[in-house]
């Protein structure tokens, strides 16, 4: 399973620890996704995205399909059909 945000493209990126001593250690930092299921009411159609915390701040702002209007304009590809 893939750690990479549908919508924003999230997806982790690496980094240190760093010890109390000012060792360091290699590390991931992983985005926050959850499986969510969406209700798309212009489609009348359930949709279920592996979203990062943001886009679902994002999607709570606009509206799903607002969203995912935006986001096929600016030619990102979600991998829902409108």
């Amino acid at each position: 399973m893939s750690k990479v945000c549908q919508l924003t493209g999230k997806r982790p990126i690496s980094g240190n620890n760093v010890s109390h001593s000012n060792r360091k250690t290699k590390r991931r930092f992983v985005p926050n996704l959850h499986k969510k299921r969406f209700f798309i009411p212009e489609t009348g159609e359930w949709v279920t995205l592996k979203v990062s915390s943001s886009a679902i701040r994002n999607i709570n702002k606009l509206g799903i399909y607002a969203y995912l209007k935006k986001l096929e304009r600016k030619g990102v590809d979600t991998g829902v059909k409108l």
